[in-house]
């Protein structure tokens, strides 16, 4: 009590003091001030004009783009901040390995910032970067392979030189070459060991759904293909898809025109170590959906890594052909899996975890022996997929099997008012929270520039996401369904489905398996 009296004491007196010395209104300074007949409402004499951040007109927040004379896009995006995320985007990946050995993409993510022409090592390379607080990091997708930079503003012109210096300068040293086998080998291993087996399952469920073609060829290095990638591959690989055109520079957190003067600077001239890229040869194949099914019997039985066990368990994938980011309707897709979305049967939180969506409400909530069902959607500049995945005890495969499939056929239903506004109001939600954060801004920039010339601001991608209907989810379903189904299972397999008759149960009208009669069970 008596702290809380001397608390409210200070502060009154420290109020008085406040209101005696003119903090309200005009009033002066008191006498024994230093400025004693000047308000508050003038200017300091020798102190410099603040200058405010404002958001006056379109072009404070617009994407900026310059394509320089070679081809090379270089797109920006101004945020305010002491730091930004520069990289640049190759159109180049796994789905371009269609004349080349099956893992040079793999390779050239584990060899990204090696030694170059400028720097001796992969260590002198993190000093420079240092220097300006700066890390960096390299990506690859099936489409994209991103060599990204986070440092402070003023480094600027070190970050972009050291970027051009690493995507067209590498030494590909035959230690390194041999340091990164090692590094593969592990990733494979690991791959196989890990309980998540969704990075496993998405492998498994492109390769059923696009059978040896483009974005089906593997996006993991296989494992006899390691001993086969050497100086040469990579070299001649680098030499086709490594060429201005198929380049953005992008960044976040800078201003336009100095990250195009650094561009012109260092990525104007400069000849690749490989020598000059033969455009001609890039593989312009678009991607064909085949459907199929992949399986992998494994022992699940012994999973877990710490003391405590994780239950033994069988994992389904199912999925169906979408459609192209590029098309309309990618949005109504992107809305759909929102509505559908689930997770696991442990997930905690409230509706922001999709405790309303579909898989939560009709699949883990009235199934409790179900350990997870998670909707995906995955779309490319030619083609996309829409999966649930889902896992169980062995022995309740086959069912676990049926409810996916009514769920596929459910979604071609009426969408109900509120559902569908939670699924949008979701959605913008979380493209929006993405969006605070300066390295994925950046990633969108620079994918989005790549695929399509320009970038769509997020006021634009909700507005299209509050105009989708009950009549669109519909629509986009009933097209979806007409497709042939892509299984990937992993696990124990013995009560599985047939993929015939998964087939049948996604042509039918309730999702149902066809009937087995057995004589002895």
């Amino acid at each position: 009590m008596a702290t809380h009296m001397s608390s409210c004491r200070s502060l009154c007196l420290r109020w008085g003091r406040v209101h005696r010395f003119g903090i309200t209104g005009d009033r002066k300074y008191s006498s024994g001030s230093r400025y004693p007949n000047i308000s508050l409402s003038t200017p300091l004499p020798g102190i410099p004009k603040p200058a405010f951040a404002s958001a006056d007109g379109h072009e404070k927040y617009e994407t900026r783009i310059t394509t320089l004379e070679n081809g090379l896009k270089v797109a920006s995006q101004n945020k305010f901040g002491q730091f930004c995320t520069v990289g640049i985007l190759v159109n180049s990946g796994s789905r371009y390995e269609a004349k080349y050995p099956s893992g040079i993409a793999h390779f050239l993510e584990k060899l990204a910032f090696s030694s170059t022409a400028q720097y001796g090592s992969k260590d002198e390379i993190l000093l420079t970067l240092e220097k300006h607080g700066g890390i960096c990091d390299c990506q690859t997708s099936r489409d994209t392979t991103m060599y990204a930079v986070s440092a402070e503003v003023k480094g600027l012109d070190t970050v972009v030189s050291l970027l051009s210096d690493a995507v067209l300068q590498p030494r590909l040293l035959d230690d390194e070459i041999e340091m990164t086998k090692m590094v593969v080998r592990f990733e494979l291993e690991d791959l196989n060991m890990r309980p998540d087996p969704e990075p496993l399952l998405t492998e498994m469920i492109h390769a059923a759904a696009y059978r040896d073609n483009t974005v089906g060829l593997p996006r993991f290095c296989p494992v006899g293909n390691v001993d086969k990638i050497n100086k040469e591959v990579l070299q001649n690989y680098l030499r086709t898809y490594y060429c201005p055109e198929r380049m953005v520079l992008a960044g976040v957190g800078i201003e336009h025109e100095q990250l195009v003067e650094c561009a012109r600077k260092y990525l104007l001239d400069v000849k690749p170590v490989w020598g000059t890229s033969t455009v001609s040869r890039v593989d312009l194949s678009v991607a064909q959906y085949t459907g199929g099914i992949v399986k992998m019997e494994k022992d699940m039985s012994d999973v877990s890594l710490g003391p405590t066990p994780i239950p033994e368990l069988t994992h389904i994938m199912i999925g169906l052909e979408t459609c192209s980011f590029l098309e309309n309707d990618f949005i109504p897709f992107a809305v759909l899996n929102m509505m559908m979305g689930g997770g696991g049967s442990f997930s905690a939180g409230g509706p922001g975890k999709g405790m309303f969506t579909r898989l939560y409400l009709n699949v883990l909530n009235r199934h409790h022996w179900m350990y997870n069902a998670t909707s995906y959607h995955h779309s490319y500049e030619d083609s996309g997929l829409l999966c649930i995945h889902a896992s169980a005890d062995p022995r309740q495969v086959r069912e676990m099997v049926e409810i996916i499939t009514r769920e596929f056929i459910q979604m071609a239903g009426n969408a109900g008012e509120m559902e569908l506004e939670r699924a949008k109001t979701q959605l913008k939600s979380m493209l929006m929270m993405n969006l605070e954060s300066r390295p994925v801004i950046f990633e969108d920039v620079g994918r989005q520039v790549l695929s399509t010339g320009k970038r769509k601001l997020p006021h634009e991608l909700c507005d299209l996401i509050s105009n989708v209907t009950a009549s669109d989810i519909k629509r986009v379903t009933t097209k979806m369904l007409r497709s042939k189904p892509s299984v990937a299972a992993l696990g124990d397999l013995t009560e599985l489905p047939s993929y015939e008759h998964i087939q049948a149960a996604l042509s039918s009208k309730d999702g149902r398996l066809p009937r087995m009669y057995r004589l002895f069970r």
